[in-house]
């Protein structure tokens, strides 16, 4: 595919769930691409993929792949990452990483627009992208400590199993089916796929997302953690998580509970806040039952919020419901507002 004007971007992993919406949301944003390389395993080599309105075909990803390439968005496992990353900065790309692989590391960047963009400014060619669940939280609490400072968060997820990916969404509309039917099935898939046990996730909550650590806190909650002290840099901030799958196609929503340094301030003015924040919708009249739902945020980039409420005990807690699409802002649309602070920034060349 050649334009006038424009980077050449490649995208590892676009067959996958989240490289079709990376592919999808840089079509919709018009993202300024001259040539686009659609890179993928081996398995997966030759496929046929429609980009504005041209046909692509998607190439093994190698290192040689990466030669010319300005832009390289990875969302294909930690494993490529690992692989890839490196050897598409050293032939002069900027990688954009959806995976955990980077996150942690000191010399990269995790980055929420909405919340540490000059962030990206730091970077040695890698830019991690966070969490899906860290993102939204991130997004809803930052406008708060900008003005009130803070101290802990609390926070219960309900995850959605797209973010386990498409196997995990066919076994949870499989075990519907079969439930339903009244036939046997096996759990292979979820809680995750290379633990020792598998179990129900239809009709069922399961309080595992990926696997434990020697703390008795899982992965998924340690990243939500670790992430959010690293992206808001307050090493001082207490983060507990504990995070659930539900049987839910897309859409993370999220309980937070959050103490802040200045307390006091109504429900009324935490509204207000959050209605102006930056990729941020407020929805929030309990009186009319109006609040964030899993089922009305996909597709939609911004995170939703509701269900703002002060805690009856504490002067400086505060309560709020955050939902958003874990695919989108969780992943594709986050990658992709990445991608467009570089070219903001005039760091994309």
């Amino acid at each position: 595919m050649v334009a006038q004007t424009g980077f050449h971007v490649a995208l590892v992993g676009a067959t996958g769930a989240v490289g079709q919406q990376m592919l999808k949301t840089l079509e919709e944003r018009d993202f300024p691409i001259s040539k686009l390389s659609l890179l993928s395993s081996k398995r997966s080599a030759g496929k046929k993929i429609q980009f504005k309105g041209q046909e692509l075909t998607v190439e093994e990803a190698t290192p040689e792949a990466f030669e010319g390439v300005q832009l390289a968005l990875f969302s294909a496992g930690g494993s490529v990452s690992k692989a890839l990353a490196p050897e598409a900065v050293k032939r002069g790309a900027i990688v954009v990483d959806n995976t955990s692989a980077y996150r942690m590391d000191p010399e990269v960047p995790l980055v929420v627009p909405e919340v540490n963009e000059e962030d990206v400014r730091n970077h040695k060619g890698i830019i991690a992208n966070p969490n899906c669940s860290t993102i939204q939280m991130v997004v809803a609490l930052e406008p708060l400590r900008q003005k009130y400072g803070m101290k802990k968060v609390v926070v219960s997820t309900y995850q959605a199993v797209s973010g386990a990916g498409l196997e995990a969404i066919e076994e949870m509309k499989d075990q519907s089916k079969a439930i339903l039917e009244g036939k046997e099935f096996t759990p292979e898939v979820l809680p995750v796929s290379g633990d020792k046990k598998h179990y129900q996730i239809a009709f069922n909550a399961v309080p595992q997302i990926d696997l434990f650590q020697d703390n008795g806190y899982t992965f998924e909650e340690m990243k939500m953690i670790n992430e959010t002290k690293k992206i808001m840099h307050q090493d001082d901030l207490e983060v507990a998580a504990t995070c659930v799958r539900l049987p839910v196609e897309t859409g993370h929503s999220e309980s937070v509970y959050v103490e802040v340094e200045k307390g006091g301030a109504d429900v009324a003015e935490i509204k207000d806040l959050l209605a102006t924040a930056p990729g941020v919708t407020l929805e929030d009249d309990p009186s009319n039952q109006v609040y964030p739902l899993a089922s009305n945020c996909v597709g939609k980039n911004d995170v939703f919020i509701g269900r703002i409420r002060k805690d009856l005990d504490r002067d400086n807690g505060y309560h709020m419901w955050v939902v958003s699409d874990n695919l989108l802002k969780g992943a594709a649309w986050n990658s992709v507002q990445i991608a467009e602070s570089l070219v903001k920034l005039e760091l994309l060349k």
